[in-house]
């Protein structure tokens, strides 16, 4: 459920991972609801809670399809995280709600029924069918469906499951007479020492889910492939640590886990995925199974088998909102990590007695005091950090080998400016005359010298390409971060000093232009990326109508193509083909002894067109490389795309 709503909403609100996070927060928040449900219903009696239990399952049919309605998507100037959740509770609320009451219900039924005293196993069986399914979106489901087929699919196994559940209810009620003579007036307190360490458990292995979550995603992908390993791993230290005790082998995973925390927090800056990315999935899967395996050791008597399962689902869904609303609200940059790092081995330490507390505590003071080194990194030499929903927007100038001042959203630098008053309006860097946008410009420009030129980017960044306007032009910026057009207009001179009109349209590029009449742009860039994150909604068939819509016959497309991990050359050339389109790229790799404005700078930029003169004029054709063919690359659209078959 969460892969199939999240994948339809991501294109309505800029890619963003923020979006899976807040999908997080809502599944947790809800999860919770459910099992507060749960706990206060087996107070009604067997009866009053199986009719109103089967009345709500009745109810939620009315919300199928699960199908986000295109009303929710955003005009612009919403606040993205209440409208994704509202959406949620619009489209799946009620559905969702009594399926995450289904866990606690299930189990309370079956120790009513068969009086059986070890129903918590069924909680790792129920772990086991969520990650079943979830492996299988990526791999089976994803490749082989489209959305609109995966939510009618879904929504009728979800009809038949109602049937089953609401069968289920009616058939506990035969164990209620043998219940109310074992659970004769109050049940025994629970003390509150234990229920706070079952939250604390809880809280910490779902923040370090969404922690992790953004470290490895924020340069990668937003899409529901990379989201899927973090969650499946969180979902295997669940069915691990409940199956069985045997799973949870106490002293291998106590010894492993002061190994990891310090290792994880010193390579927390790493730009080495193929370092960072197994250290941080294996520290997940060990962290949670540390915190998972101490919680089923925790767990109480089946007569208070609901109250475990709320203050779990309470941990859940408050480590879930401290990382996905809480830290963007209060922290500048990405150091959720090194926080969660930090509670962990408190955590740790609070936990193990006895001399082995010594080792603790050292591990507690070296994660310490590499997580803080590594924020220092992370913050040395920034004019600015600041971060709203979409990212962390930093800045910072850079004396040699000529003065720079560079822009970072994310890890990764998006262009800037050169500094001194002789560069003030000089394109460089990734935007230099040698790039594809320098090479487009200038082709343009000496082949219809006086033609004023009309340009739409998605995407601002510093503004760089204002730089390359005349008086007459027309500049149109599509931004959906309002943290980057304030940075942008304080930190660099490119939307001041510019010749042409410009304008700034705030929301997702992609939503806007499809609000929009006809541009007729001649220049159409798509730039719209967060460090090497990808928007996988832009570079989609239904996204490529959208641009041609706003192009002129003659116009040009040019997609920012750079990447460390996902080959999009073969994505874009496969678009442009759908529609009768050539496509070349422009790879510009400097040599040392290149001007100023190419400092820094290694990019592949598509260009897209039809205009075949364009493509033949000398300065764009000196450098154009052909790409390369993928027969076995299926058309992206907004449905149906793989990131496993662009993977480098």
């Amino acid at each position: 459920m969460q892969p199939i709503i999240a994948r339809q909403i991501l294109p309505w609100f800029g890619g963003s991972a923020g979006v899976w996070t807040t999908c997080l927060v809502f599944f947790q928040s809800v999860l919770l609801a459910g099992y507060a449900y749960a706990d206060a219903t087996t107070r009604l009696g067997a009866r009053r809670q199986a009719m109103l239990h089967i009345a709500l399952l009745a109810l939620s049919l009315a919300f199928l399809p699960i199908l986000a309605s295109s009303g929710w998507k955003p005009q612009g100037d919403e606040q993205p995280i209440l409208r994704i959740l509202l959406l949620l509770a619009a489209t799946i609320g009620l559905p969702y709600f009594v399926l995450s009451s289904t866990t606690p219900l299930l189990q309370a039924w079956y120790w009513r029924r068969f009086h059986a005293r070890v129903p918590y196993r069924l909680f790792a069986l129920s772990n086991f069918a969520s990650l079943t399914a979830l492996l299988g979106f990526p791999l089976l489901f994803e490749p082989a469906f489209d959305l609109k087929s995966l939510g009618w699919g879904w929504s009728f196994l979800f009809a038949a499951f109602a049937l089953a559940c609401a069968g289920t209810a009616w058939l506990s009620l035969n164990g209620e007479d043998w219940y109310r003579e074992q659970n004769p007036g109050k049940r025994s307190a629970l003390s509150v020492s234990v229920q706070l360490q079952w939250l604390a458990l809880s809280a910490m292995g779902s923040v370090m889910l969404l922690a992790v979550t953004n470290h490895i995603t924020q340069n990668i992908s937003s899409v529901p492939f990379l989201w899927v390993l973090p969650l499946a791993l969180y979902l295997a230290s669940f069915i691990l640590a409940f199956d069985h005790p045997r799973w949870y082998v106490r002293p291998l995973f106590l010894a492993a886990l002061p190994m990891l925390l310090p290792a994880m927090a010193y390579y927390i800056r790493s730009l080495d995925l193929r370092v960072a990315a197994p250290l941080y999935l294996v520290g997940l899967f060990v962290s949670c199974m540390v915190c998972h395996g101490e919680l089923a050791r925790l767990k109480p008597d089946p007569a208070h088998l609901t109250r475990f399962y709320l203050m779990m689902s309470l941990g859940g869904a408050l480590g879930a909102v401290l990382v996905a609303i809480v830290a963007p609200l209060v922290l500048p940059g990405y150091f959720e990590l090194g926080v969660a790092l930090i509670a962990l081995a408190a955590v740790f330490a609070i936990r193990v007695r006895g001399l082995a507390s010594w080792g603790a505590l050292a591990v507690l003071v070296a994660t310490l005091v590499l997580v803080a080194r590594g924020s220092l990194e992370y913050s040395r030499g920034m004019r600015v950090m600041e971060r709203d929903f979409y990212g962390v927007v930093r800045t910072a100038d850079h004396p040699s080998p000529v003065p720079y001042r560079s822009i970072y959203h994310g890890s990764i630098m998006h262009g800037g400016q050169l500094l001194g008053d002789s560069f003030r309006n000089t394109p460089a860097d990734y935007f230099s005359p040698g790039s594809g946008y320098g090479r487009v410009f200038t082709s343009l420009r000496e082949m219809q010298p006086k033609k004023p030129l009309n340009v739409g980017v998605l995407g601002l960044g510093a503004g760089v390409i204002a730089a390359w306007m005349q008086p007459g032009d027309r500049l149109t910026f599509y931004e959906i971060s309002p943290r980057v057009v304030d940075i942008s207009r304080r930190e660099f001179t490119f939307l001041d000093d510019t010749a042409a009109r410009t304008e700034i349209v705030m929301g997702d590029g992609r939503l806007s232009l499809e609000r929009e009449p006809p541009r007729r742009y001649d220049v159409l860039g798509i730039d719209a990326f967060s460090g090497d994150s990808i928007p996988m909604h832009l570079i989609t068939r239904e996204a490529m109508a959208i641009y041609l819509k706003h192009v002129k016959p003659d116009g040009v497309i040019v997609f920012q193509a750079t990447n460390r991990f996902v080959d999009l050359l073969p994505v874009v050339k496969r678009l442009a083909a759908e529609f009768g389109l050539e496509a070349v790229n422009v790879p510009d790799s400097p040599s040392a002894d290149s001007g100023p404005e190419y400092w820094y700078s290694s990019t592949d930029q598509v260009i897209v067109t039809r205009n075949r003169k364009l493509l033949e004029w000398p300065d764009l054709a000196e450098a154009t490389a052909e790409i390369r063919d993928r027969p076995d690359l299926p058309l992206f659209t907004d449905a149906h795309s793989n990131l496993l078959r662009i993977l480098k």
